[in-house]
């Protein structure tokens, strides 16, 4: 009985003997990427609490990004660089098109203010105070991540 089972085990160990290192290498691999995913979640984790990702977003809600309605972010910040190039060059257009550049702009403000739950003011207000609220709306855009052109020509916000 011993021999018959020597003989039926006999391939089983020589596949085992010449695939050894096959087995071995297999193992260390998978260990290997095991530990360097062990690895890469405990330093999103130590990252997510330097900076405390979660006060970051807080205050958005995230079920106005799933609106079929809503303007991508992205295509809002383009058309506010845009329309924020033109409303600096404005010196040599008419008084009716600088009037829809700045309408066109502030709409893409408020839409912007919209996406990311900042509060704006700007349909309430004319004149200076617009202004005023327009500068005071781009610096809460700009900190939270959208770069605009500043309100002179020449000076644009730096990057943090």
């Amino acid at each position: 009985m011993l021999a018959i089972l020597a003989v039926c085990c006999l391939p089983a160990l020589f596949a085992l003997v010449f695939c050894a290192d096959e087995i071995l290498d297999r193992v260390a691999c998978g260990w290997a990427e095991w530990r360097e995913q062990r690895r890469e979640r405990r330093t999103i984790a130590r990252l997510d609490r330097a900076i405390e990702a979660e006060s970051l977003t807080r205050d958005i809600d995230l079920t106005e990004f799933d609106r079929a309605d809503r303007r991508p972010l992205e295509q809002l910040a383009t058309d506010l660089r845009r329309l924020g190039g033109h409303r600096l060059a404005a010196s040599d257009r008419s008084v009716v098109w600088h009037g829809a550049v700045i309408d066109a702009y502030d709409e893409r403000l408020r839409a912007a203010c919209g996406a990311l739950g900042i509060a704006e003011h700007l349909t309430e207000l004319e004149g200076v105070d617009r202004e005023i609220e327009r500068v005071r709306v781009e610096g809460l855009l700009h900190a939270a991540g959208l770069t605009l052109p500043a309100a002179r020509p020449g000076h644009h916000q730096r990057h943090r």
